[in-house]
């Protein structure tokens, strides 16, 4: 008698999730629910969601809106209300001064292109350290004074960066020259 054959168990529909970002819906409750774990999460989880570098969007239950800036917003907001802020009051109030403003999409292009940048920046200067300590346990302070220390290095990689963001200006620049020859009084107060 031949051995019976075993055949394999099918595999659960979660096994193989749906192309595309991972949806978060978000309820009138104000509570957020992950439809891949089919659970209720919070501000916090979506927070280790960007830091892991999960895709994902959030959409309103009842009318499918995108949500997904909003809540990325209130991320932000919770960590610049709490512990060390990354922005000046001065830098949110340039910020706003831009929205409604002609260079309104222009200014968000190159603080887009001019972040990418700094993260290239910061994964070489991680690479670069790779070994003399787990750059995660750094505190801000604590990274200020290593690199303060690493003068040479930081020099190099830092010149890099800069001269990538002067290189975005100097691409701004030239397109506000062109908005200027091709629509005449372009920006508003030029003669």
């Amino acid at each position: 008698m031949a051995p019976a054959r075993r055949t394999a168990a099918p595999e659960p529909a979660t096994a193989n999730p749906a192309p595309g970002p991972r949806v978060l819906k978000k309820y009138p409750n104000r509570r957020l629910y992950d439809t891949h774990t089919s659970s209720y999460i919070t501000l916090a989880d979506v927070k280790a969601m960007v830091l892991a570098g999960t895709e994902f969007e959030v959409r309103d239950a009842k009318t499918g809106d995108d949500l997904t800036r909003s809540i990325l917003l209130q991320i932000i907001l919770e960590e610049e209300s709490g512990g060390l802020p990354m922005f000046s009051t001065e830098t949110l109030a340039q910020i706003i001064r831009f929205y409604g403003h002609a260079m309104q999409g222009l200014m968000g292009a190159y603080l887009e292109k001019n972040l990418q940048s700094f993260t290239e920046f910061q994964s070489r200067l991680m690479e670069q350290t790779r070994g003399l300590a787990d750059p995660k346990a750094y505190t801000p302070e604590m990274w200020t004074q290593f690199l303060s220390g690493q003068a040479p290095v930081m020099q190099n990689l830092m010149g890099s960066y800069l001269e990538q963001s002067r290189g975005l200006f100097e691409k701004m620049q030239e397109q506000m020259k062109l908005s200027g020859t091709l629509f005449p009084g372009f920006p508003p107060g030029r003669k």
